[in-house]
Protein backbone atom coordinates (compact mmCIF):
# COMPACT_ATOMS: atom_id res chain seq x y z
CA UNK A 1 0.00 0.00 0.00
CA UNK A 2 2.90 2.42 1.29
CA UNK A 3 5.96 1.38 -1.15
CA UNK A 4 3.80 0.16 -3.85
CA UNK A 5 1.96 3.78 -4.48
CA UNK A 6 5.18 5.39 -3.28
CA UNK A 7 7.00 3.55 -6.62
CA UNK A 8 4.11 4.37 -8.62
CA UNK A 9 4.22 8.25 -8.11
CA UNK A 10 8.16 8.44 -8.13
CA UNK A 11 7.60 6.78 -11.98
CA UNK A 12 4.82 9.42 -12.69
CA UNK A 13 7.78 11.79 -11.83
CA UNK A 14 10.02 10.54 -14.51
CA UNK A 15 12.31 9.25 -11.57
CA UNK A 16 12.30 6.01 -12.24
CA UNK A 17 12.78 3.77 -8.98
CA UNK A 18 14.84 0.38 -8.19
CA UNK A 19 12.40 -2.07 -6.20
CA UNK A 20 12.78 -4.88 -4.12
CA UNK A 21 9.99 -6.87 -2.02
CA UNK A 22 10.16 -10.08 -0.46
CA UNK A 23 7.20 -11.48 -2.91
CA UNK A 24 8.85 -11.67 -6.52
CA UNK A 25 5.95 -10.44 -8.03
CA UNK A 26 5.04 -7.74 -5.90
CA UNK A 27 5.57 -5.00 -8.91
CA UNK A 28 3.92 -6.43 -11.68
CA UNK A 29 1.11 -4.77 -11.67
CA UNK A 30 2.87 -1.22 -10.60
CA UNK A 31 2.61 1.35 -13.42
CA UNK A 32 5.79 2.69 -14.71
CA UNK A 33 7.36 0.26 -12.38
CA UNK A 34 10.28 -2.18 -13.51
CA UNK A 35 10.65 -5.18 -12.58
CA UNK A 36 12.41 -6.13 -9.04
CA UNK A 37 16.34 -6.39 -8.85
CA UNK A 38 17.40 -10.02 -6.59
CA UNK A 39 18.19 -8.37 -3.51
CA UNK A 40 18.11 -5.79 -1.34
CA UNK A 41 21.84 -4.77 -2.02
CA UNK A 42 21.20 -4.38 -5.75
CA UNK A 43 18.59 -1.21 -4.51
CA UNK A 44 21.02 0.45 -2.34
CA UNK A 45 24.01 -0.21 -5.20
CA UNK A 46 21.88 1.24 -7.26
CA UNK A 47 20.49 4.41 -5.61
CA UNK A 48 21.46 7.67 -3.71
CA UNK A 49 18.28 7.69 -1.28
CA UNK A 50 16.38 4.19 -0.09
CA UNK A 51 12.84 4.44 1.10
CA UNK A 52 12.64 1.51 3.50
CA UNK A 53 8.52 0.59 3.94
CA UNK A 54 8.16 -2.43 5.51
CA UNK A 55 5.73 -2.97 9.10
CA UNK A 56 8.07 -3.74 11.77
CA UNK A 57 11.29 -2.26 13.89
CA UNK A 58 12.04 -5.79 13.08
CA UNK A 59 11.74 -6.53 9.53
CA UNK A 60 13.68 -2.46 9.03
CA UNK A 61 16.53 -4.19 11.34
CA UNK A 62 16.62 -7.29 8.48
CA UNK A 63 16.40 -5.03 5.48
CA UNK A 64 19.36 -2.52 6.85
CA UNK A 65 21.42 -4.80 8.25
CA UNK A 66 20.58 -8.46 6.97
CA UNK A 67 22.79 -10.77 4.52
CA UNK A 68 22.53 -9.18 1.40
CA UNK A 69 20.67 -5.97 3.20
CA UNK A 70 21.61 -2.16 2.90
CA UNK A 71 24.41 -1.99 4.47
CA UNK A 72 26.14 -4.57 2.51
CA UNK A 73 26.24 -2.39 -0.48
CA UNK A 74 26.10 1.03 1.16
CA UNK A 75 28.31 3.60 -0.83
CA UNK A 76 28.93 6.97 0.55
CA UNK A 77 26.72 9.81 0.52
CA UNK A 78 23.72 6.78 0.69
CA UNK A 79 20.43 7.86 2.87
CA UNK A 80 17.60 5.74 3.84
CA UNK A 81 14.38 6.98 4.89
CA UNK A 82 12.59 4.91 6.86
CA UNK A 83 8.75 5.06 6.16
CA UNK A 84 7.47 2.84 8.65
CA UNK A 85 5.64 3.68 11.87
CA UNK A 86 7.68 2.43 14.64
CA UNK A 87 8.83 3.42 18.28
CA UNK A 88 11.10 6.32 18.94
CA UNK A 89 13.46 4.26 20.70
CA UNK A 90 13.56 2.12 17.78
CA UNK A 91 14.37 4.92 15.27
CA UNK A 92 17.18 6.02 16.85
CA UNK A 93 18.94 2.36 17.03
CA UNK A 94 18.54 2.27 13.33
CA UNK A 95 19.73 5.64 12.91
CA UNK A 96 23.16 4.25 15.08
CA UNK A 97 23.09 0.75 13.10
CA UNK A 98 23.27 3.65 10.06
CA UNK A 99 25.72 5.50 11.42
CA UNK A 100 28.41 3.13 11.99
CA UNK A 101 27.59 1.22 8.79
CA UNK A 102 28.47 5.13 7.25
CA UNK A 103 24.87 6.12 5.70
CA UNK A 104 22.51 8.81 6.24
CA UNK A 105 18.72 8.04 8.43
CA UNK A 106 16.13 9.89 8.21
CA UNK A 107 12.66 8.65 9.68
CA UNK A 108 9.69 9.92 7.48
CA UNK A 109 6.30 9.08 8.33
CA UNK A 110 3.63 9.06 6.59
CA UNK A 111 -0.12 9.50 6.09
CA UNK A 112 -2.64 9.14 3.61
CA UNK A 113 -1.60 5.81 2.57
CA UNK A 114 -4.29 5.37 0.44
CA UNK A 115 -3.19 7.99 -1.90
CA UNK A 116 0.33 7.12 -2.29
CA UNK A 117 0.32 5.94 -5.85
CA UNK A 118 -1.33 9.29 -6.40
CA UNK A 119 1.20 12.02 -4.67
CA UNK A 120 -1.18 11.75 -2.29
CA UNK A 121 0.79 11.65 0.61
CA UNK A 122 1.83 13.96 3.70
CA UNK A 123 5.88 13.45 4.89
CA UNK A 124 6.73 14.21 8.23
CA UNK A 125 10.67 14.03 8.19
CA UNK A 126 12.68 14.18 11.18
CA UNK A 127 16.66 14.13 10.50
CA UNK A 128 19.36 16.80 10.28
CA UNK A 129 18.43 20.21 7.61
CA UNK A 130 21.59 19.07 5.26
CA UNK A 131 20.61 15.38 4.83
CA UNK A 132 16.48 16.44 4.70
CA UNK A 133 17.34 18.70 1.81
CA UNK A 134 19.37 16.09 0.00
CA UNK A 135 16.01 13.96 0.43
CA UNK A 136 13.78 16.29 -0.14
CA UNK A 137 13.32 15.88 -3.97
CA UNK A 138 12.58 12.44 -4.28
CA UNK A 139 10.49 13.01 -0.83
CA UNK A 140 8.60 15.63 -2.74
CA UNK A 141 8.07 13.11 -6.11
CA UNK A 142 5.83 11.02 -4.20
CA UNK A 143 4.08 13.64 -1.73
CA UNK A 144 1.37 16.20 -1.24
CA UNK A 145 3.36 17.94 1.25
CA UNK A 146 6.68 17.56 3.02
CA UNK A 147 7.29 18.33 6.59
CA UNK A 148 10.29 18.82 8.27
CA UNK A 149 9.56 18.25 12.03
CA UNK A 150 12.97 18.97 13.17
CA UNK A 151 15.86 16.76 14.44
CA UNK A 152 16.09 12.80 14.54
CA UNK A 153 12.93 11.18 16.19
CA UNK A 154 10.46 13.93 15.33
CA UNK A 155 9.34 12.74 12.12
CA UNK A 156 8.01 9.61 14.20
CA UNK A 157 6.49 11.49 17.11
CA UNK A 158 4.81 14.16 14.95
CA UNK A 159 3.30 10.74 13.43
CA UNK A 160 2.39 8.99 16.95
CA UNK A 161 0.91 12.67 17.93
CA UNK A 162 -0.96 12.30 14.90
CA UNK A 163 -2.29 8.55 15.44
CA UNK A 164 -3.00 10.03 19.26
CA UNK A 165 -5.79 12.03 18.11
CA UNK A 166 -7.16 9.85 15.00
CA UNK A 167 -8.06 6.96 17.80
CA UNK A 168 -8.99 9.31 20.50
CA UNK A 169 -11.56 10.63 18.15
CA UNK A 170 -12.70 7.23 16.94
CA UNK A 171 -12.88 6.39 20.27
CA UNK A 172 -15.10 9.40 21.51
CA UNK A 173 -17.07 8.85 18.83
CA UNK A 174 -18.26 5.84 19.97
CA UNK A 175 -19.07 7.18 23.19
CA UNK A 176 -21.20 9.48 21.41
CA UNK A 177 -22.85 7.19 19.60
CA UNK A 178 -23.38 4.98 22.67
CA UNK A 179 -25.29 7.76 24.82
CA UNK A 180 -27.22 8.59 21.42
CA UNK A 181 -28.52 5.19 20.63
CA UNK A 182 -29.24 4.60 24.38
CA UNK A 183 -31.50 7.29 24.23
CA UNK A 184 -33.23 6.33 21.71
CA UNK A 185 -31.91 8.53 19.00
CA UNK A 186 -30.81 7.24 15.40
CA UNK A 187 -26.95 8.06 14.31
CA UNK A 188 -27.86 9.53 11.75
CA UNK A 189 -29.82 12.41 13.55
CA UNK A 190 -27.09 12.64 16.00
CA UNK A 191 -24.90 12.87 12.75
CA UNK A 192 -27.20 15.72 10.96
CA UNK A 193 -26.75 17.58 14.55
CA UNK A 194 -23.13 17.98 13.86
CA UNK A 195 -22.63 18.78 11.01
CA UNK A 196 -24.81 21.94 10.43
CA UNK A 197 -24.03 22.80 14.68
CA UNK A 198 -19.99 22.50 15.27
CA UNK A 199 -18.26 25.01 13.19
CA UNK A 200 -15.48 26.16 15.71
CA UNK A 201 -15.31 23.09 17.82
CA UNK A 202 -13.19 20.75 15.67
CA UNK A 203 -9.96 18.94 16.99
CA UNK A 204 -8.56 21.32 13.97
CA UNK A 205 -9.81 24.32 15.78
CA UNK A 206 -8.79 23.22 18.80
CA UNK A 207 -4.76 22.78 17.73
CA UNK A 208 -5.13 26.15 16.05
CA UNK A 209 -5.43 27.98 18.40
CA UNK A 210 -2.83 26.64 20.65
CA UNK A 211 -0.05 27.12 17.66
CA UNK A 212 -1.20 30.53 17.28
CA UNK A 213 0.01 31.43 21.19
CA UNK A 214 -3.37 32.89 21.92
CA UNK A 215 -3.89 32.46 25.60
CA UNK A 216 -7.35 32.13 26.93
CA UNK A 217 -8.69 34.57 29.24
CA UNK A 218 -9.24 32.93 32.64
CA UNK A 219 -12.66 33.90 33.00
CA UNK A 220 -13.35 32.16 29.80
CA UNK A 221 -11.84 29.30 31.00
CA UNK A 222 -13.96 29.74 34.37
CA UNK A 223 -17.51 30.16 32.22
CA UNK A 224 -16.34 27.08 29.59
CA UNK A 225 -14.82 24.90 32.93
CA UNK A 226 -18.85 25.56 34.13
CA UNK A 227 -20.67 24.58 31.17
CA UNK A 228 -18.45 21.45 30.89
CA UNK A 229 -19.07 20.20 34.58
CA UNK A 230 -22.89 20.76 34.05
CA UNK A 231 -22.95 19.15 30.82
CA UNK A 232 -20.87 16.37 31.32
CA UNK A 233 -22.51 15.40 34.93
CA UNK A 234 -25.64 14.99 33.39
CA UNK A 235 -23.61 12.77 30.66
CA UNK A 236 -22.59 10.55 33.37
CA UNK A 237 -25.78 10.65 35.26
CA UNK A 238 -27.61 9.05 32.21
CA UNK A 239 -25.02 6.69 31.44
CA UNK A 240 -25.59 5.49 34.85
CA UNK A 241 -29.27 5.37 34.44
CA UNK A 242 -29.19 2.90 31.24
CA UNK A 243 -26.17 1.09 31.59
CA UNK A 244 -23.37 2.27 29.65
CA UNK A 245 -19.87 3.18 30.42
CA UNK A 246 -18.17 6.24 29.13
CA UNK A 247 -15.14 6.16 30.22
CA UNK A 248 -13.64 9.43 28.17
CA UNK A 249 -16.33 11.20 30.25
CA UNK A 250 -15.32 10.15 33.41
CA UNK A 251 -11.51 10.89 32.73
CA UNK A 252 -11.67 14.16 31.42
CA UNK A 253 -14.80 15.83 33.39
CA UNK A 254 -12.67 16.79 36.23
CA UNK A 255 -9.53 17.66 33.86
CA UNK A 256 -11.70 20.31 31.74
CA UNK A 257 -10.34 23.56 33.08
CA UNK A 258 -6.70 22.10 31.55
CA UNK A 259 -8.02 20.70 28.26
CA UNK A 260 -9.90 24.12 27.76
CA UNK A 261 -6.89 26.34 28.73
CA UNK A 262 -4.67 23.79 26.60
CA UNK A 263 -2.36 22.89 29.63
CA UNK A 264 0.66 20.75 28.45
CA UNK A 265 2.50 18.67 30.88
CA UNK A 266 6.79 18.91 30.58
CA UNK A 267 8.60 15.93 30.50
CA UNK A 268 10.15 14.12 33.05
CA UNK A 269 13.71 14.16 33.53
CA UNK A 270 15.67 11.23 32.08
CA UNK A 271 18.01 11.20 34.68
CA UNK A 272 16.24 8.57 37.69
CA UNK A 273 16.64 10.96 40.78
CA UNK A 274 15.46 14.19 39.36
CA UNK A 275 12.53 11.90 37.25
CA UNK A 276 11.91 10.38 40.71
CA UNK A 277 11.62 14.10 42.39
CA UNK A 278 9.46 15.33 39.40
CA UNK A 279 6.89 12.14 39.56
CA UNK A 280 6.89 12.88 43.58
CA UNK A 281 5.18 16.50 42.63
CA UNK A 282 2.58 15.29 40.06
CA UNK A 283 1.90 12.31 42.58
CA UNK A 284 0.98 13.98 45.89
CA UNK A 285 1.22 18.17 44.39
CA UNK A 286 3.40 21.23 43.69
CA UNK A 287 6.17 21.21 45.64
CA UNK A 288 6.27 18.08 47.49
CA UNK A 289 9.48 17.15 46.73
CA UNK A 290 10.85 19.72 49.04
CA UNK A 291 10.41 17.58 51.93
CA UNK A 292 13.38 15.69 50.65
CA UNK A 293 16.19 16.58 52.11
CA UNK A 294 19.00 17.72 49.58
CA UNK A 295 22.59 15.33 49.41
CA UNK A 296 19.96 12.57 51.41
CA UNK A 297 21.64 8.88 51.20
CA UNK A 298 19.62 6.77 53.72
CA UNK A 299 18.72 3.66 51.05
CA UNK A 300 15.04 3.65 51.56
CA UNK A 301 14.74 7.22 50.59
CA UNK A 302 16.73 7.05 47.90
CA UNK A 303 14.84 3.74 46.70
CA UNK A 304 11.60 5.37 47.42
CA UNK A 305 12.72 8.64 45.42
CA UNK A 306 14.60 6.74 42.16
CA UNK A 307 12.65 3.37 42.20
CA UNK A 308 9.02 4.06 43.27
CA UNK A 309 8.37 7.66 42.04
CA UNK A 310 11.05 7.45 39.00
CA UNK A 311 10.39 3.90 37.58
CA UNK A 312 7.20 2.65 39.91
CA UNK A 313 4.83 5.95 39.02
CA UNK A 314 6.32 6.46 35.69
CA UNK A 315 5.97 3.40 34.56
CA UNK A 316 3.50 3.45 30.97
CA UNK A 317 -0.27 1.29 30.45
CA UNK A 318 -1.44 2.58 34.03
CA UNK A 319 -2.66 6.62 34.01
CA UNK A 320 -1.52 8.16 36.97
CA UNK A 321 -5.41 8.40 38.36
CA UNK A 322 -5.40 4.55 37.61
CA UNK A 323 -2.24 3.91 40.08
CA UNK A 324 -4.09 6.46 42.27
CA UNK A 325 -7.15 4.36 42.84
CA UNK A 326 -5.08 0.69 43.35
CA UNK A 327 -3.08 2.82 46.25
CA UNK A 328 -6.66 4.11 47.29
CA UNK A 329 -7.45 0.60 47.83
CA UNK A 330 -4.42 -0.78 49.58
CA UNK A 331 -4.20 1.84 51.77
CA UNK A 332 -7.73 1.72 52.52
CA UNK A 333 -7.50 -2.34 53.13
CA UNK A 334 -4.46 -1.19 55.57
CA UNK A 335 -6.47 1.18 57.56
CA UNK A 336 -4.11 3.94 57.55
CA UNK A 337 -6.28 7.44 57.37
CA UNK A 338 -2.75 9.72 56.92
CA UNK A 339 -1.68 8.08 53.75
CA UNK A 340 -4.52 8.11 52.58
CA UNK A 341 -5.31 12.07 53.20
CA UNK A 342 -1.42 12.52 51.47
CA UNK A 343 -3.23 10.43 48.27
CA UNK A 344 -6.04 11.97 48.35
CA UNK A 345 -4.59 15.75 48.60
CA UNK A 346 -2.19 14.48 45.45
CA UNK A 347 -5.31 13.65 43.97
CA UNK A 348 -7.23 17.00 44.64
CA UNK A 349 -4.25 19.00 43.67
CA UNK A 350 -4.58 17.35 40.07
CA UNK A 351 -7.89 17.27 39.66
CA UNK A 352 -7.95 13.91 38.54
CA UNK A 353 -11.71 13.28 40.50
CA UNK A 354 -14.35 15.13 40.79
CA UNK A 355 -16.64 15.50 43.96
CA UNK A 356 -19.08 12.65 42.85
CA UNK A 357 -16.39 10.27 41.86
CA UNK A 358 -14.74 10.27 45.31
CA UNK A 359 -17.43 9.48 46.55
CA UNK A 360 -18.60 6.74 44.27
CA UNK A 361 -15.04 5.09 45.79
CA UNK A 362 -16.33 5.34 48.92
CA UNK A 363 -19.42 3.77 48.12
CA UNK A 364 -17.57 1.05 46.31
CA UNK A 365 -14.85 0.98 49.33
CA UNK A 366 -17.58 -0.13 51.71
CA UNK A 367 -18.37 -3.24 50.13
CA UNK A 368 -15.03 -4.56 49.53
CA UNK A 369 -13.59 -3.23 51.75
CA UNK A 370 -16.07 -3.58 54.66
CA UNK A 371 -18.12 -1.18 56.90
CA UNK A 372 -15.02 -0.09 59.26
CA UNK A 373 -12.66 0.67 56.52
CA UNK A 374 -15.15 2.15 54.20
CA UNK A 375 -16.17 4.19 56.63
CA UNK A 376 -12.84 5.17 57.92
CA UNK A 377 -12.32 6.26 54.37
CA UNK A 378 -15.21 8.41 53.99
CA UNK A 379 -14.33 10.62 57.39
CA UNK A 380 -11.38 11.72 55.49
CA UNK A 381 -12.59 11.97 51.69
CA UNK A 382 -15.09 14.46 53.29
CA UNK A 383 -13.01 16.23 54.98
CA UNK A 384 -10.67 16.74 51.91
CA UNK A 385 -13.80 17.51 49.78
CA UNK A 386 -14.23 20.48 52.30
CA UNK A 387 -10.87 21.79 52.70
CA UNK A 388 -10.45 22.10 48.78
CA UNK A 389 -13.93 23.52 48.76
CA UNK A 390 -12.89 26.21 51.44
CA UNK A 391 -9.32 26.51 49.48
CA UNK A 392 -11.11 26.93 45.98
CA UNK A 393 -14.56 28.95 46.81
Amino acid sequence: MIGGGVAVSLARRGRIPTVFDIRADASDDLDGVPSQVPTIADVARDSDVVLLAVVTADQAREVIAGEDGILSAAHPGLVVVLLSTITVEAVHELADLCERGGVAFLDARVSGGNGAADNGLTVMVGGPDEIVERARPILEDFAKVVVHCGDLGTGMITKLARNTLTYSVWAAVREAASIAKAGGVAIDRLLEVLQNSDEGTSALMMLQIQASGFQIPEDRVDSANMLAQKDLAAVQDFAGSVGIEVPITDIVRPRMRAVYRGDLPEPLPVESWRRGLEMMDRVYGPGYHQQVPTGITIPSIVHTVDQLFGNVWARPYLTLRDRRLLTFGATAMLGRPELLRTQLRGALANEEFTVEQLREIVVHMHYYGGWPNGTSVQAVVEELIAEHSSQHA
